[in-house]
């Protein structure tokens, strides 16, 4: 994270600057801190009146102003509410936790960042001591966020302010071999002192992604025998075209005997960078892309090239990340076990598989508006109901009102009264 603090002349500097990128809908006012409403019962002018009514405590203090722009890495990719939270924790550790302030996010840069608008006045009239702020109070709070909340660190965040290094256009080259080489060695004298590499795979796959590869010829030739090695262009199909460069005629020298030289410095300190890169991995594969190609795009928004390597017939037998913000390059098995080619696709197969049982259980009939169980409950249900009425089920011939012939038992019958016989003589 980059910290950067201004102190406007005045407070209407700083809140005109926000609020034109809110109406140009470049900017979204999060929240409103230590105010009486909330940022979207706040219209231009409530903003500056509560600011206005806290620096009238003042007449003293010529700088009232505090402007602030908290710059992330384009890798990352925070909710509102992490920013809120990040924004709120910076205000406390610089002294402005219990000041009015008001955060807005932008969204006209090619990273995300945040402006943090706020006055210097106090409740009882004061003012906070803002010289040397940056130095001092802010660089403590900007390395013990980092820390907190996993942010990466703004000594690895140069890629802000350098320019990024440009793949060379095949097409506008290909035809005149000064630009050719000039395109070629800009590429490779950035890649070779930039990247770090321990092989020439390696070293091909962070040149592949800016349309160039080192070239050691057939087996059988003149130049692969004599450890010769030559650089060419690639064109949209990954194809070599164009004039081949002679490594000894780049500036830099980056010839087989001086690569190999670095290929052992390299392994050493592209260590250290495993973990960063297997994290960003992780949380890829967490989202449960349905195939390597998905993957592959999902890993780019992190900023990792990914080369997948195949054979003649087609086959995958392996996969290069080229991690392009630490500028570091692993192959997937170098990165441990659940890494290679064959463990990344089973393991995406088994969470196809899952999704595929969990969307069965869970699917939902259009028509009837039930899930698979209800319709299976709802089958069976239907199977005992035919069975219970099903006329050779007993119970149904027990329970039936239609009439029944048969014998009686004796015991069941109903005794008949036997008649008086009437004295003859009465």
């Amino acid at each position: 994270m980059v910290a950067k603090i201004t102190l406007p002349k005045s407070i209407e500097a700083a809140l005109n600057y926000n609020e034109k990128k809110v109406q140009n809908g470049k900017a979204v006012c999060l929240q409103a801190v230590n105010y009486l409403k909330e940022a979207d019962q706040l219209n231009f002018y409530l903003k500056l009146q509560g600011f206005k009514q806290r620096n009238s405590l003042n007449d003293r203090a010529t700088t009232k102003t505090l402007h602030v722009s908290l710059n992330f890495d384009p890798s990352e990719k925070h909710s509102e509410n992490k920013l809120l939270q990040i924004a709120a924790d910076y205000m406390q550790r610089i002294g402005f936790g219990e000041q009015p302030f008001l955060v807005y996010k932008h969204e006209d840069a090619g990273h995300p960042h945040i402006h943090i608008v706020s006055t210097t006045i106090k409740a009882d009239g004061g003012r906070i001591n803002t010289h040397n702020i940056g130095r001092n109070q802010s660089e403590k709070a900007r390395k013990e966020i980092e820390q907190q909340y996993g942010l990466v660190k703004a000594e690895r965040q140069q890629q802000l302010n350098n320019p990024a290094i440009k793949p060379v256009d095949p097409k506008k080259v290909i035809y005149g071999i000064s630009e050719t080489k000039r395109g070629i060695a800009n590429v490779v004298s950035a890649v070779m002192s930039g990247y770090k590499f321990s092989s020439l795979p390696e070293f091909n796959a962070a040149l592949r992604q800016f349309n160039v590869v080192a070239d050691r010829g057939k087996e059988e030739g003149r130049i692969y025998k004599n450890r010769g090695l030559v650089y060419r262009l690639l064109d949209e199909a990954g194809n070599k075209t164009g004039v081949p460069i002679k490594a000894s005629a780049i500036g830099c020298q980056p010839t087989l005997a001086n690569l190999e030289k670095k290929f052992v410095v390299k392994e050493r300190v592209k260590e250290n960078l495993k973990p960063f890169v297997k994290t960003k991995l992780e949380e890829c594969l967490a989202q449960s892309p349905g195939n390597v190609h998905a993957l592959i795009e999902l890993l780019k928004q992190k900023s990792i090239y990914t080369l997948l390597r195949q054979n003649a017939e087609g086959r995958l037998y392996g996969v290069t990340f080229v991690d392009n913000q630490n500028k570091c390059v692993f192959n997937g098995s170098d990165l441990g076990k659940g890494y290679s080619v064959a463990a990344i696709q089973s393991r995406l197969a088994k969470q196809c598989v899952e999704k595929a049982e969990k969307q069965s259980d869970n699917s939902f009939d259009a028509k009837t508006g039930s899930g698979a169980k209800e319709l299976q409950f709802e089958k069976n249900k239907e199977k005992s109901i035919a069975f219970v009425q099903s006329k050779n089920n007993p119970l149904t011939i027990l329970l039936s009102t239609e009439q029944q012939f048969g014998n009686t038992a004796y015991q069941l019958l109903k005794k008949k009264r036997k008649k008086k016989r009437k004295n003859p003589d009465a």
